[in-house]
């Protein structure tokens, strides 16, 4: 077996409730201001690394789509489970301050580095090894400082019967996209709201998973003490087929049963959680993160009439050449919208939105048809983290290209969850989204491709070869259907 061999053992994690948030006098006082262990004290403030304070969230109102206040706990974030966080000074970051943020390094956070992602094509078997076992290895290991949330915060009881599971460092994230991305339960069973997405479907959805990335980065780097990790991207731009779908990357098809993995992999052994939307839905309650079953996937045999095949280098070059971040409602509906269109919802060659047929990153979660088709379990599947470093490649070159004024993006009438002021959800250390409207070397990274725009894998090679209230949350809108690649 090519894995490396790892002890499974307990690590430290960044986000999403952390352990020391979750008892009962916390809930109920809402502060999440743990000490920090350097110093003793809460968010390390007799070192100055941060203080405890009033977490402040923005008036400004939402666009229409989500008609309600007051009945889901990502509205205004983090405030329905506290109101007093940790805030970091300097170079400092995490639930307790006792990080450093993106780009920073050391102890004092004072070291400034940029990392590389790279082309997984590009990497030596060595690396690809590598990628593989750290990936397992956050499977196996149980986050120590993190757990998630089975039950809302009125389930809880308004904080005094806490619902909380144990899951691994990997599935930490998973959950994460998962409550995200989830319908708004209204009450009772199958009453739901689909049309609400505090992550996609609108202005942060580049934002969001930026933030993402950087995080599942930097857990990989804590777990495997290896400071030079750094995420891989999968350049799908003409791609005829799934060219990472083998045995020692993101695992071949199964010769039994052409949905699920070769037992040649070790992503065979793993188990979704967070996948069945369509279940807590009609039973009106949150994912309970139990497992659920192998990861699926058959590429290729998805719906034609949603995706026809891959995105090409010309449509990610017109999505590219949009001026406007994002148009009108800001919504799927929205024209001429870079978001949107590289979202999936415009169409990539004319940018009108409400596009019948799904486009660029959509068009990859639908080709994948299985783990990656639904949005609430498509983290389930690692091809997800490597899907998303080229998505985010993408928005790095448009903001290069044609380097916005902060004010593009908007501070009001997005949808909820999106203003610019709006924390994302469900990050604990708080992040605004427009905070993340800037250049990746401004966080630290850097594509190897966007070193110089002129090589043979840049992007200016133009054309280059190279619904209803129980409604399923999948890649196709509610409303549609929801389905059951070769580059350098």
């Amino acid at each position: 077996c090519f894995l490396e061999v790892f002890l499974l053992f307990l690590v430290l994690t960044k986000q999403q409730f952390p352990r020391l948030c979750t008892t009962r006098e916390a809930l109920l006082t809402k502060e999440c201001c743990p000490l920090w262990e350097g110093d003793g004290s809460a968010c390390g403030a007799r070192s100055g690394r941060g203080s405890c304070e009033d977490a402040a969230v923005s008036d400004q109102p939402d666009g229409p789509q989500y008609p309600f206040s007051g009945l889901d706990d990502r509205e205004k974030w983090p405030l329905v489970f506290y109101n007093r966080t940790c805030q970091c000074a300097g170079n400092f970051m995490g639930f307790n301050c006792a990080d450093c943020k993106f780009g920073y390094f050391g102890e004092n956070c004072n070291e400034r580095r940029e990392t590389l992602r790279r082309n997984i094509h590009h990497l030596t078997r060595s690396e690809r090894n590598r990628l593989v076992s750290y990936l397992n290895l956050a499977k196996q290991t149980v986050s120590r400082d993190y757990v998630v949330a089975t039950g809302t915060y009125r389930e809880m009881g308004n904080g005094s019967s806490p619902m909380f599971a144990d899951v691994s460092v990997y599935d930490v994230f998973v959950w994460m996209h998962y409550y995200v991305s989830r319908n708004a339960l209204l009450g009772g069973p199958g009453n739901v709201w689909p049309d609400v997405d505090f992550g996609h479907w609108a202005p942060a959805f580049s934002p969001w998973h930026r933030v993402y990335l950087l995080h599942w980065e930097h857990e990989i780097r804590k777990l495997t003490g290896d400071t030079s990790f750094s995420i891989p991207y999968w350049d799908w731009r003409d791609a005829q087929g799934c060219d990472v779908c083998t045995d020692d990357l993101m695992g071949a098809r199964s010769r039994q049963d052409p949905s699920l993995i070769s037992p040649g992999s070790v992503f065979s052994s793993w188990k979704v959680l967070c996948s069945q939307a369509e279940v807590y839905n009609t039973r009106g309650v949150l994912c309970d993160a139990s497992e659920e079953g192998p990861i699926r996937r058959n590429p290729g045999n998805h719906d034609q009439n949603l995706v026809e095949r891959l995105p090409t280098s010309a449509e990610v070059e017109f999505t590219l050449s949009l001026p406007n971040y994002d148009t009108g409602a800001m919504d799927r509906t929205a024209n001429m919208s870079f978001r949107n269109t590289l979202e999936g919802f415009g169409d990539p060659r004319t940018g009108l939105g409400s596009s019948s047929r799904l486009g660029m990153h959509a068009a990859l979660h639908v080709f994948m048809n299985g783990s990656m088709s639904s949005v609430q379990g498509s983290a389930n599947d690692p091809i997800f983290i490597l899907h998303h470093a080229f998505v985010d490649s993408i928005y790095e070159q448009w903001l290069r290209r044609h380097r916005p004024a902060p004010s593009q993006y908007p501070e009001s009438n997005a949808p909820i969850g999106h203003n610019g002021d709006y924390h994302m959800a469900p990050f604990l250390p708080l992040h605004r989204n427009k905070e993340y409207f800037i250049s990746s070397k401004e966080l630290g990274y850097e594509y190897s491709y966007l070193l110089n725009a002129s090589k043979s894998e840049g992007y200016m090679r133009i054309g280059s070869g190279g619904g209803g209230k129980k409604a399923l949350q999948s890649y196709p809108p509610p409303g549609g259907q929801l389905c059951s690649a070769k580059k350098k």
